[in-house]
């Protein structure tokens, strides 16, 4: 515990409800070890310009149940290259950091373990980003929060898909993975979710529509994923239109209000397990290292492991999705 007298904290890339919470949880745990705290605002982007202030206890106050982060976040191109890495390194340098907790996806902690490759201060990461597709954890911190946002909107569509006689495809964030689909496609009853890991699906889901019709169903929800390999929800209503002309076809793109809103009960909790987990790791003197939930259990995962290997869906909760919408 000698070695380590200050810390920073940052949030990069996209935001998720539930990073204040993890903010919060660095900076007390940090106060209570007699450490001082640095919060760096914008990202990487601050760690090179020199953007950060001190948090006290006072200042994490009244913000678990707030969304977004108070830190700002932001996507650097110059973190890439090695200059701009140097210029961070001389930065913390300077302000005699000594470790730090970066709270953010797939692309800050490749920005962190390229950087703990090249220099001696230890990072940190606690995964953040609402698509729950980091390898070595069962759950990020947003992902619930952005689930809940999607199932209330869903079920308010449902309402009046059901009063028109209407087919709507619904589309949600998931650009690379169809974690937030397929999860909440089950738990609002859609009939139909389209996700990147499974492929040809659009030849499947007119299958599935044309028995359906048959059946009589007077509406049906499709969830789509951003990603998914035929198109977003707009090109795959393109694609169905014409096949099914009694029904009244609509389109929904949530888009970014499931990044935001209060965060959950689950995903505070969950913040807050993992902003005292990081600090505790630098502590124990851990590096290039990802704090993550596994059986609920915290554990350790090195970012090399964190961003190199790919987290697939629940193969299971597939069957399941598919089974139930009959």
């Amino acid at each position: 515990m000698g070695k380590i007298k200050r810390i920073g904290v940052l949030t990069s890339g996209g935001d998720a409800p539930g990073m204040n919470a993890a903010i919060r949880a660095v900076t007390r745990t940090a106060i209570y070890y007699d450490l001082e705290v640095l919060g760096i605002r914008h990202g990487y982007r601050g760690m090179i310009e020199g953007y950060c202030k001190p948090l006290k206890v006072h200042t994490v106050s009244n913000i678990i149940q707030r969304g977004g982060t108070i830190l700002k976040t932001a996507r650097c191109e110059e973190f890439k290259i090695p200059e701009g890495r140097k210029r961070a390194y001389d930065y913390l340098k300077r302000r005699n950091i000594d470790g730090v907790v970066v709270i953010g996806g797939d692309g800050t902690f490749t920005g962190a373990r390229v950087f703990s490759e090249e220099f001696d201060i230890p990072f940190i990461g606690i995964p953040g980003t609402i698509d729950n597709d980091i390898y070595g954890t069962d759950y990020t911190i947003g992902y619930d929060t952005a689930l809940n946002t999607v199932i209330e909107a869903v079920d308010k569509i449902r309402d009046t898909a059901s009063a028109h006689n209407r087919l709507f495809f619904i589309e949600v964030m998931g650009a690379e993975a169809g974690f937030i689909a397929l999860r909440s496609g089950i738990a609002c009853g859609a009939e139909a979710i389209l996700i990147p890991e499974v492929k040809n699906q659009v030849s499947t889901l007119k299958d599935f529509l044309e028995n359906g019709d048959r059946r009589k169903k007077s509406s049906n929800i499709i969830i789509v994923a951003e990603g998914e390999e035929e198109g977003g929800a707009y090109e795959i209503a393109r694609k169905v239109k014409n096949d099914f002309k009694d029904y009244s076809i609509r389109v929904t793109v949530l888009g970014h209000i499931q990044r935001g809103g209060s965060p959950t009960a689950f995903d505070r909790v969950a913040a807050s397990r993992l902003g005292y987990a990081a600090v505790e790791a630098l502590l124990d003197d851990q590096k290039s290292a990802m704090v993550g939930l596994q059986n609920n259990n915290v554990v350790l995962v090195p970012f090399r492991k964190a961003v190199k290997l790919h987290k697939d869906v629940n193969r299971q909760l597939l069957e399941i999705s598919q089974i139930l919408s009959i």
